[in-house]
């Protein structure tokens, strides 16, 4: 619910702090007084648009503050965790905006988009004025609110899935006559190609290897020169293992005297020995590699052309034409395969579309049961709010297959008509600016645990009406706060009688500077102020006694 509300300089309004309490809570005052400007400052924390024009005069710059509880909608916590949002026990919005037209909003003190604002702000609060077109009385939300009120949920994943089921064999069929169809338009040069490919028989990494011995074999004879160069250093006159030897037979008689002190020196000279007859004849198997074929580096010149040429002709590295060919099999085998494996994937995919058929009738029977129950309880609420000539109904309609989705193939819109002998039509074409308030609180009342926003304000849902009507919306209000956290912007006595908490709005002007200002009443201000509505400009005891009377 919304907790708080801190306004800076927005349209008359200086500085103001509210505090706002659960259950349902009323805003009265003069008409003037600046409770609009309460809401469009409220609008700016849930995404609406900010306009310079809303800075104070005389002021560079506005800002809104506003604080919630964290709500517990699954929805809601996706939203948050795909943009990297961290919200705790509370969310706190702020938005500024500077007379230049530069604007900034933080959630929780991490900087997001206006866009992503007006995504939060539906999670947050609902605002519903007399002429309101959002919501409920939006045909594109009466699918949604329906099922919101139905609670199948099970039938709903079940419809959900085996759409996607079905969506998937639908791909797979297309998928495999597409790709029959292309390779049967290239079936002689898939063969040619698999047949050349197979005749030059690429390797993983062969390039490479190419590249690498083709190198080696242009710089043959300077590799040669040094190979022998380094051989002869070695063996050459006195080599490096006859010195070795002479040297190993001295420490060998030298130890003679000594008993053996000299052993690691005989042992190092011996591995050195060993290790120069390896390096020895390392360089002679060197030297021999070099000049195996006088012809291969003109055969490896051949073969790095030949795999460049395929490359080239199926616009490939070379390094990817073994994948080509594995490719071009593939294609060839789907067409061998033929209509027996087509056959067997328009099989697949009937048997799934009868299965999403089955889901989606099931979610349909639990539709209408729904919108039958939904229409009764609607119906049930209007003779109170002077509304019993008028006739609620769920209408819902299949649509064409081509519209089919994970949602099943119904299209609900709710209907009203407002005298016995008018026809039925979309409840926001039909009904007047009165009615529509009227219908959509007897629809709010009956919706009010099916998922609601944690906060609902009616901006003069009441406007037009008195009596028992109003008396009748009040009620309904006041049964809607038993719920959610209800705000109500009225001129209504009989609604203002039955709130939780009122906040009064007031306008004065003080040298010439007009200063909208919002307080909490209490029980003694809130009588006062009843009276006052009840009344008018002079408040008699009268007015007082039947305040009185309206708040017990």
């Amino acid at each position: 619910m919304l907790r708080s509300l801190n306004i800076n300089n927005v349209v008359l309004i200086d500085r103001l702090d509210i505090d706002f309490a659960p259950g349902f809570g009323v805003l009265t005052g003069e008409t003037g007084a600046g409770k609009s400007i309460l809401l469009d400052s409220l609008g700016l924390v849930l995404g609406k648009r900010a306009e310079t024009s809303l800075i104070r005069q005389g002021a560079d710059r506005l800002s809104v503050t506003a604080v919630f509880d964290n709500i517990d909608n699954a929805e809601f916590r996706k939203l948050l965790s795909d943009n990297d949002l961290e919200t705790g026990d509370e969310i706190m919005i702020k938005r500024s905006l500077t007379s230049s037209g530069a604007g900034k909003i933080f959630f929780n003190d991490q900087p997001i988009s206006a866009k992503l604002l007006k995504e939060i702000g539906k999670y947050l609060v609902e605002i519903h004025g007399q002429f309101d077109n959002q919501g409920l009385l939006n045909p594109a939300n009466h699918l949604a609110i329906l099922d919101s009120f139905g609670g199948y949920e099970a039938l709903k994943q079940s419809c959900r899935q085996s759409f996607s089921d079905y969506s998937e064999a639908v791909k797979q069929r297309a998928s495999a006559e597409h790709d029959i169809a292309k390779a049967k338009e290239d079936e002689d040069n898939l063969r040619h190609w698999i047949k050349e490919l197979e005749q030059t028989a690429p390797c993983q990494g062969e390039m490479a290897e190419l590249q690498s011995r083709r190198q080696e074999l242009m710089h043959a004879e300077k590799i040669i020169e040094n190979l022998n160069y380094a051989y002869n250093a070695l063996t050459s006159g006195r080599d490096v293992s006859s010195a070795l030897r002479s040297a190993q037979s001295g420490i060998d008689k030298a130890n003679g005297y000594v008993d053996g002190k000299y052993d690691e020196i005989y042992a190092a000279l011996d591995r050195a020995l060993i290790e120069v007859t390896d390096v020895v004849d390392a360089i002679e198997n060197a030297s021999a590699d070099i000049g195996v074929n006088a012809n291969e580096q003109e055969n490896i010149d051949s073969r790095i052309f030949a795999l460049k040429d395929l490359a080239r002709k199926h616009g490939v590295d070379v390094e990817e034409l073994p994948a080509k060919l594995e490719e071009f099999k593939r294609q060839l085998s789907s067409i061998e395969m033929g209509e027996d494996g087509l056959t067997a994937l328009r099989q697949d995919e009937q048997n799934k579309r009868l299965a999403y058929v089955a889901a989606a009738n099931a979610l349909h029977q639990a539709r209408v049961e729904a919108a039958q129950k939904l229409d009764k309880f609607v119906m049930t609420e209007l003779p109170p709010l002077k509304m019993d000539k008028a006739r609620f109904e769920t209408v819902i309609t299949a649509k064409d297959e081509t519209a089919w989705s994970d949602k099943g193939f119904d299209d609900v819109c709710f209907t009203v008509a407002t005298n016995p002998n008018s026809p039925q039509g979309p409840i926001n074409k039909i009904a007047s600016g009165g009615e529509l308030s009227r219908f959509m609180l007897a629809l709010k009342v009956n919706l009010m645990s099916a998922g609601s926003v944690p906060t609902m304000i009616f901006d003069e849902i009441d406007a037009g009406i008195g009596g028992a009507v109003a008396q009748a919306v009040g009620e309904r209000l006041a049964r809607l706060g038993q719920s959610v956290q209800v705000l109500v912007v009225t001129h209504a006595p009989q609604v203002a009688a039955l709130g939780t908490s009122h906040f009064k709005v007031e306008k004065h002007t003080k040298d010439d500077i007009t200063t909208t200002t919002v307080y909490c009443l209490s029980a003694a201000e809130r009588q006062e102020e009843i009276a006052r509505m009840l009344a008018g400009e002079t408040i008699t005891d009268e007015a007082r006694a039947a305040a009185l009377k309206l708040m017990r």
